[in-house]
């Protein structure tokens, strides 16, 4: 199925609405982007570990080590660890940590109410999907990179999917309710 497919066909979004709630399938797409919302959970998670894991440690002897397992202490990026190093101490590695792990619950939340094919499941991160946009968008524009672009092309591919499947959803219930 192509992408105009996916997106445009009103027909194969009301079958698969009708379909998963039969109970006799779960809409493809949805478990697609429920596995996207996991998987981001548990970067979140490995986020806020890791900031955690930092706590009470001297961050130069950590870009140390980091270079000396990358194997070239002299490169661009460490240099720039360096530099910034100063900047990080217990309390903000602790709102990371905090941040980080909240934004996985969240992401978490989005995935089991996709996974399960509830209504607020799909509200919810087209409301989260939706409030991230314009900040991808000017990131794109301050400085274009593949992942960039990338995201912004699967976030916005999530929410144009969502709002099909909430409007044909809203649809099919107003016409079971005039019937």
């Amino acid at each position: 199925m192509g992408l105009d497919q996916a997106i445009d066909t009103k027909d194969d979004i009301e079958t698969e609405v009708e379909q998963t709630t039969d109970g006799n399938r779960h809409n493809r797409w949805l478990l697609l982007i429920a596995f996207y919302k996991g998987l981001q959970a548990l970067l979140f998670i490995a986020l806020g570990v890791g900031a955690l894991h930092l706590l009470h440690k001297d961050i130069d002897d950590v870009i140390s080590q980091l270079g000396d397992f990358l194997r070239s202490p002299e490169s661009r990026f460490l240099n720039f660890l360096y530099d910034r190093a100063s900047l990080i101490n217990d309390p903000l590695l602790r709102r990371i940590g905090a941040l980080a792990f909240s934004y996985a619950a969240l992401s978490l939340a989005e995935g089991i109410g996709l996974f399960l094919e509830k209504a607020w499941g799909e509200y919810l991160t087209l409301a989260i999907t939706a409030s991230f946009l314009p900040w991808e968008i000017f990131e794109v524009f301050h400085r274009v990179t593949w992942i960039r672009v990338g995201l912004l092309v699967v976030n916005t591919l999530v929410f144009l999917y969502l709002m099909k499947i909430v409007a044909s959803r809203r649809k099919l219930d107003e016409d079971s309710d005039l019937e």
